[in-house]
């Protein structure tokens, strides 16, 4: 298991001022926009636009601060999203315009490359065992709050915009437990190349 301190992520101003995105963690390490196999994030989000496009990328968006925001995919009409709302997937290669409900928001976003890993992102919201079913790695995203995780012999406490990774080889079975006002993620990936066939 590794932790990432929030502390320790870089944000970085988007060009054009709208927001900005803090990078959590990205595979392989140091890649770069156009290179990497999955990457989690989170942005602030302070006024509406298109999002950047990603050839090739699957992405997922949750709502964890704010009033939410409407995401018009493509010519899909626009679905809400807000801080109770499931998480949505979208390609990152059609067109996508956000309009913000109320003020500037801050989400929660997963991206793999396509071919390469495949995702799945869910909200924990009370304690809850991690079997990885099926997938290779989990990260446990603690967006607010306090996160307590248990290994067979470990029990460690994420707070605000900590995050742990983890990889089923190592560290399956392990649970984690939010606390109540905790705002807390699991994104689990798998390595389509390691399971073809």
């Amino acid at each position: 298991m590794k932790i990432i301190r929030g502390t320790d992520c870089r944000t970085t101003a988007w060009k054009n001022g709208g927001g900005a995105t803090t990078e959590i963690a990205v595979a392989p390490p140091g890649a770069s926009l156009d290179d990497f196999d999955w990457r989690i994030s989170t942005a602030r989000v302070g006024s509406d636009g298109p999002f950047s496009e990603f050839a090739g990328i699957d992405r997922t968006l949750a709502v964890v601060e704010g009033d939410g925001l409407a995401l018009s995919v493509g010519d899909t009409a626009p679905v809400v999203l807000d801080g109770i709302s499931e998480p949505m997937r979208f390609p990152g290669d059609t067109p996508t315009l956000a309009r913000l409900l109320a003020g500037e928001i801050v989400d929660l976003n997963v991206m793999t490359r396509r071919g390469r890993f495949a995702h799945r992102l869910c909200r924990i919201r009370e304690a809850t065992r991690c079997d990885f079913d099926g997938h290779d790695v989990a990260l446990v995203v603690a967006c607010s709050g306090r996160v307590e995780l248990g290994l067979a012999q470990q029990r460690v406490i994420l707070a605000d915009r900590d995050t742990a990774v983890l990889t089923r080889v190592d560290d399956a079975p392990f649970g984690v437990a939010p606390a109540a006002a905790a705002i807390c993620y699991l994104v689990l990936l798998r390595d389509l190349r390691d399971h073809a066939g």
